[in-house]
């Protein structure tokens, strides 16, 4: 132990062990694809970088230790062939990023445990067996910081306990004994006799086939481990019958003994790894180095982790110095606009992502750094006359806000409760009974162990579970009821809990609602919105269309809704030149129906409803990079179908054909694409090793110039044109901007100007650029948005 070391009479320090393997699994499946500037992929490493800091705070532990996994077999794949075989072979992006994070436990000062042969649980086990003298003597205390559940078998009143992950990285349980118990219904040590019995499938233990999870806590709890279920059933099975346990299950134990010894023996952590632990000699975070961890969450351009990590590891006056702000906040505010214009994926920068930027700790430098760089870039045009002039336009629409109809959200409340619990009961009916919808893993156990519904091509969580994720139960939609009204009770409850629910909470004492407009809320320059994101109420359907009937125009004033119709695919024109395109929209033809007719070589009158919906699939497909892959099954029929239209569609349209390749060659040139007003959106990932990231990265600067320009800069020079007309007619106190949502301007108008602010309003909007083809609005009215 170190001369640090407290007597026994002091609270025992505390030792940290991490399951490296099982966080990184777990954070690569919680989290989305993060991806470094560079183009290497980092999520897993965010989540393991997110928990140490979590860990630090929460367990304030006096030493780390971390534990690996090798890539070579283990003596239990010396023993059975089979160990693990049914796992899905490791990501080459997770491959990576577990060969990087032994750089993050280097600066943070974390020892790194590895053994040939050995898994990390087994390095776990034998540390706790190693420090059980200092562990009796109340000198120490362990926490093993997991992943999954495998670890539990070591918990031991409070000196062991158990770190785990309940969802996700952030929700977080701490397991000690008792805890083991409520949870299983069983001690820490029996959890080897469960796996014995139940098997694991996700280590592919196979047990007793047919006991179930209920059946094993039961057997063990009556009669205790493997050895003595068999001492007691070999002596008097009679003992088995009257404990209620049917003469099925007998048969099984009979069956199956050599079975559930040996699956237990796999299941037991091997506590006897030929390595030798000590304490570190310097406690953990008195060797850390933040200038280090600084210098890695850079290069893994981690921005906001590096803020916590200095707020919570840096000196106080580090901790000031990064964190004071000048006293102008507009200042600011233009200087973040800059910024995220000569650095799109830096989306609503902060303080510190301006002065990390600019690697300058005054922020006078840090801008005038920031400006330099946008005139380097050619960005200047667009900061002063599309994203600043905008900026007062919006705080006026956030302050004006939207009238809400608090009464119809009650009503809408109570009856989508009725749907929630009528869908439950409709789901509990197929299930055959009654288990908690929202646990990923209940649900799983139903949908896959108890209605045997198939499972190939479907994703496991880190724990081995076949994943609920709504993009895995899509796939199999057509394979039973059940998952369309999983998929049905999801959407209801989310559009409680984050609108119906939600908004009466949000709303002033004149009953408004204000949200917030961010201009800098994208990647492409498109607008987010937030408090709440009113841009992802549904637009189509009756639960859409009920939720927007509750916003509301004020008494006297009417709301108006200008849509760009069709804009991208007019902007798509735009930037190919192509003549055909261009051709369609000049002469004003469904566009849908236009290219139907090229692409099925018949005339316009021809054009059938199935032929235009496969036209319509196609230009979207074309317009957000889709390959013919993805063409076949947005389609629904035969790659060979898939393959015709879209080789016909470019034979049709050369044009477009020769500018994605343009887009695609400049892109890996310059590492960014740009849109009609000279907008940059850079790409990372275009220089990935990762074919599928290389493949997505692509796909993002195809659509980038054409949704940066739609609805990054045509709709803001829209509201600054439109502000700017409406003044100079008088109309600014009877016309306002409340918010955009995508290719849509809503307005509050007063009723009795209707007939002259609307048309002015929509002349200004479809004249705002001169462009090859006509840009054209929908405009809608009435008295609420559900209305328009």
């Amino acid at each position: 132990m170190s001369t640090t070391q407290k007597t026994k009479s002091k609270k025992p320090e505390r030792l940290v062990l991490l399951d490296a393997h099982a966080i990184l699994h777990r954070a690569y499946h919680a989290l989305p694809s993060f991806t470094s500037s560079r183009g290497e992929p980092t999520g897993a490493l965010y989540g393991l970088s997110a928990m140490l800091i979590k860990i630090a705070g929460e367990l304030k532990p006096d030493y780390m230790v971390a534990c690996y996994d090798l890539a070579e077999p283990t003596f239990r794949h010396e023993v059975y062939e089979e160990y693990k075989a049914t796992r899905v072979k490791t990501d080459n992006e997770l491959i990576s990023q577990i060969e990087r994070s032994r750089d993050i436990f280097k600066a943070f000062n974390i020892p790194v445990y590895e053994k040939e042969s050995y898994e990390a649980d087994d390095l776990l086990g034998t540390i706790v067996e190693q420090t059980k003298k200092e562990q009796k003597e109340g000198k120490l205390e362990i926490v093993i910081a997991s992943g999954d559940m495998d670890t539990m078998q070591l918990v031991d009143g409070k000196k062991v306990q158990v770190y785990t992950l309940k969802k996700g990285i952030n929700d977080t349980i701490l397991y000690d004994e008792k805890a083991v118990k409520e949870r299983f219904g069983i001690g820490p040590k029996l959890l080897i006799d469960y796996k014995g019995l139940r098997g694991d499938p996700s280590d592919n233990i196979i047990g007793i086939k047919g006991i179930g999870e209920k059946t094993a806590v039961t057997l063990i709890q009556k009669f205790g481990t493997i050895e003595k279920i068999y001492k007691t059933l070999k002596k008097d099975e009679e003992v088995f019958t009257k404990a209620g346990i049917t003469k099925r299950i007998i048969n099984l134990l009979k069956e199956g003994e050599e079975e559930a010894l040996f699956s237990k023996a796999l299941a037991t952590i091997h506590k006897e790894v030929p390595v030798s632990f000590s304490l570190p000699k310097v406690g953990w975070k008195e060797g850390i180095s933040v200038s280090e961890i600084k210098k890695i969450f850079k290069d893994l351009s981690f921005r906001t982790l590096t803020m916590r990590a200095l707020s919570f590891f840096g000196d106080e006056k580090e901790a000031v110095k990064e964190q004071k702000e000048p006293a102008g906040e507009e200042e600011i505010e233009k200087t973040a606009l800059a910024l995220w214009l000569v650095s799109s994926d830096i989306t609503n920068p902060s303080y510190d992502d301006i002065l990390q930027f600019a690697g300058e700790e005054d922020f006078e430098k840090a801008k005038n750094h920031i400006f330099a760089q946008l005139k380097k870039r050619k960005l200047e045009k667009v900061f002063s006359e599309i994203e600043e002039p905008i900026i007062p336009i919006l705080k006026k629409a956030k302050k004006r806000g939207i009238l809400v109809n608090k009464d119809m959200l009650k009503k809408l409340s109570r009856d989508y409760h009725k749907k929630l619990d009528a869908s439950t009961k409709t789901i509990y009916k197929y299930a055959g009974d009654e288990f908690n919808i929202n646990s990923s893993q209940q649900l799983s156990e139903v949908l896959f162990v108890k209605m045997n519904l198939p499972t190939k091509g479907l994703r496991k969580t880190p724990g081995g579970v076949i994943s609920t994720r709504e993009s895995e139960l899509v796939k199999l939609r057509d394979e039973h009821p059940l998952i369309e009204e999983i998929l049905a009770y999801r959407e209801i409850q989310k559009l409680l809990s984050t609108y119906i629910d939600n908004v009466p909470e949000m709303l002033d004492e004149t009953g408004a609602l204000h949200p917030t407009l961010i201009q800098s809320g994208t990647t492409t320059g498109r607008m987010a919105s937030a408090d709440p994101n009113i841009q992802n109420i549904p637009v189509r359907g009756a639960y859409g269309k009920e939720i927007r009937s509750a916003f509301v125009a004020r008494r006297g004033f009417l709301l108006a809704s200008f849509d760009y119709s069709q804009i991208e695919f007019r902007i798509l024109a735009i930037l190919a030149k192509d003549k055909d395109l261009i051709r369609i929209f000049n002469k004003g033809k469904d566009f849908h129906e236009a290219v139907a007719a090229e692409v099925f070589g018949v005339s316009p009158e021809k054009v059938t409803k199935d032929m235009r919906r496969k036209a319509k699939v196609i230009n979207f497909g074309i317009l957000y990079g889709m390959g013919v892959t993805s063409l076949k099954r947005a389609l629904g029929g035969s790659r060979e179908e898939a393959q015709k239209f879209y080789d016909s569609y470019f034979d049709e349209f050369p044009g477009v054909a020769s500018y994605i390749e343009t887009i695609k060659r400049e892109a890996h040139k310059k590492g960014y694409t740009e849109t009609l007003f000279g907008r940059r959106r850079y790409v990372k990932g275009l220089s990935s090793s990762i074919p599928f990231i290389r493949a997505a990265a692509e796909r993002m600067a195809l659509n980038a110039p054409i949704q940066g320009s739609a609805t990054g800069d045509i709709i803001k020079l829209a509201i600054k044109k439109v502000d700017d007309v409406l003044k100079e007619h008088a109309f600014d106190e009877d016309a306002f901007l409340l918010f955009q949502v995508h290719d849509e301007l809503v307005y509050e108008i007063k009723k009795e100007k209707e007939e002259e602010i609307v048309p002015l309003i929509r002349k200004v909007m479809e004249k705002v650029v001169s462009a090859s083809v006509p840009l054209v609005v929908d405009v809608s009215t009435g008295k609420n948005w559900g209305e328009l």
